[in-house]
């Protein structure tokens, strides 16, 4: 049995106490994922984004907000975790100021300076492989394009020390479908599953237990 560590839904940027920058991410996925890992007989955590979806029984949900709580509690669950399923889709700007009150319409345009959030999934990546005794964990990432995925997606893998990426569309976000393709870091295409989310899920789960899970035991 593993200890996994899911990352799930969307994060929030406040623009000011009212507002914020987020997107369409319910969470279905994140969810379908977790209740496949404990259907196999794994320990589940999960760290969420704000969402209206059912996380399963018996997986542990520590909630947060912005894509800053999600790298600090990440980073803190991950450490006793055997291995991270990214499959949050957290907000890659956030703005440079947060105006303390509510921003009042002047009939003027409203220009927003807009910075980087750091990449989760990237950031834990590179501090697993900076542990020269940290062989046993692994990370799975997840790449939602809209063009060229599979090259793409093969680019993510290798700067976010991904050992496998799940590659999806667009059309998976607050969906109840999906379509994936698996690539390992040869460049392969391990599997491509298609159908309900918790259908897909099972498949990614399959594969992370046979290729990652066993291969530390």
């Amino acid at each position: 049995m593993a200890k996994i560590l899911i990352t799930s839904g969307p994060t929030r940027q406040y623009i000011d106490p009212v507002r914020y920058l987020t997107n369409a991410s319910s969470g279905r996925m994140g969810a379908a994922l977790a209740a496949a890992a404990l259907e196999l007989g794994h320990e589940v955590v999960i760290v969420s984004g704000p969402v209206e979806v059912e996380y399963p029984e018996g997986a542990t949900v520590v909630p947060i907000t912005s894509t800053e709580e999600l790298m600090e509690v990440a980073r803190e669950q991950f450490a006793s975790c055997d291995g991270l399923i990214g499959a949050a889709a957290p907000c890659d700007y956030r703005p440079k100021r947060v105006e303390d009150h509510k921003i009042h319409k002047t009939g003027e345009p409203l220009l927003l300076e807009l910075v980087e959030t750091d990449d989760v999934v990237a950031t834990l990546g590179a501090e697993k492989d900076l542990d020269p005794e940290d062989k046993r964990r692994w990370v799975v990432g997840f790449a939602l394009e809209t063009e060229d995925h599979r090259l793409r997606a093969l680019a993510k893998l290798e700067r976010k020390h991904c050992d496998l990426m799940v590659s999806n569309g667009v059309e998976a976000m607050n969906a109840r479908e999906n379509t994936v393709e698996i690539l390992c870091p040869e460049g392969d295409v391990l599997a491509q599953f298609s159908g309900s989310k918790t259908d897909v899920a099972r498949g990614v789960l399959r594969l992370v237990d046979e290729r990652l899970v066993r291969r530390n035991r």
